[in-house]
């Protein structure tokens, strides 16, 4: 904690500074981002360490990364400059048909694949000057979405859209749009002719792993019969396994709404699974302390109705 004669030295500029550096992980980008030279955040960042009595950040060939001490002020100093940027927005209310400010989403490519569509029929519709940054984000292993919520606390996205559920109380969230699986296929396949579990194990496959990794969710459900089914192909991601499914006999399980957006430019169709797969809901996910940011809490709902009030022709039909 900083003392009164601590505290009548610093200035507010000096937590601005070392949220740019911890973002940024380079002294040079940061002040390229605050236009500043490099000795100003430099001596900025010295008189922040006399202040904090800690280094806060070790330098590296690559950069700089941040100390324990300054892992652990973080959020405490995201939160306290969320809370002045709060005040300070309320001279200059939010207003989104005016506005320029840039916003990133976060997300899943089957995700973004889906709700980009109806997000910037409504920006273009209520705020024409408004720009969006779409991140790719990953699960990590066993399918757990922890760099989504690391990367949400160190700023590096304003929102993400998840598959997940468990999601701590100190983020908001909101379901954006529900979504399972069909098995998908080019156009006059013949598995569409029988489409029984016997030929779909039969059947050549793809899955998406942006890890290689040949074993996904329906492996799991196909050994609970004890069956099970030749990977013969991994991509990394929803968008390249339709062009490829578009052209081979491959097949594979894909998100249902991703592909009833994208299914007929491709010329591939959907059929329900012959096996029982899951289904999951994808929520939309901000910080609570980021929501009291007017800009950014306009942006989440607008988000999470602009999926939900979708004309239905956005979302396709596929045959069951």
């Amino acid at each position: 904690m900083l003392n009164r004669i601590d505290l009548s030295r610093a200035d507010l500029n000096l937590l601005v500074l070392f949220e740019a550096v911890l973002e940024e992980r380079h002294v040079g980008r940061a002040a390229e981002r605050l236009n500043l030279t490099p000795s100003a955040v430099s001596h900025g960042l010295g008189r922040l360490r006399q202040l904090l009595n800690d280094p806060l950040f070790l330098r590296t060939p690559k950069g700089v990364v941040p100390t324990a001490r300054a892992t652990e002020i973080a959020a405490p100093v995201a939160e306290v400059l969320a809370r002045v940027r709060s005040v300070m927005a309320t001279a200059a209310p939010f207003d989104p048909s005016t506005s320029t400010r840039r916003f990133t989403i976060g997300a899943p490519d089957g995700v973004s694949a889906v709700v980009l569509r109806p997000l910037l029929a409504e920006l273009r519709r209520t705020a024409p000057h408004i720009d969006i940054g779409v991140r790719q984000i990953l699960p990590s292993p066993a399918r757990v979405w922890r760099s989504a919520i690391a990367d949400l606390e160190a700023r590096a996205m304003d929102v993400a859209i998840i598959p997940s559920g468990d999601i701590p109380s100190r983020f908001e969230k909101a379901c954006v749009y529900e979504e399972d699986f069909v098995i998908a296929m080019r156009a006059g396949h013949p598995f569409a002719r029988d489409p029984t579990l016997k030929r779909y194990c039969e059947m050549e496959h793809l899955v998406v792993s942006e890890s290689s990794d040949p074993y996904g969710f329906v492996d799991e459900a196909l050994a609970k019969q004890g069956r099970s089914r030749r990977i013969a192909l991994t991509v990394p991601n929803f968008m390249l396994a339709l062009s490829v499914i578009a052209e081979t006999d491959l097949v594979s399980a894909l998100p249902r709404r991703f592909l009833a957006t994208h299914a007929a430019r491709f010329e591939v169709l959907g059929l329900d699974p012959p096996l029982l797969l899951p289904a999951f809901r994808l929520n939309a996910v901000v910080s609570k302390v980021a929501m009291m940011d007017a800009g950014l809490a306009w942006l989440f709902n607008l988000l999470v109705r602009s999926q939900r009030s979708a004309p239905k022709r956005h979302r396709g039909r596929l045959r069951g």
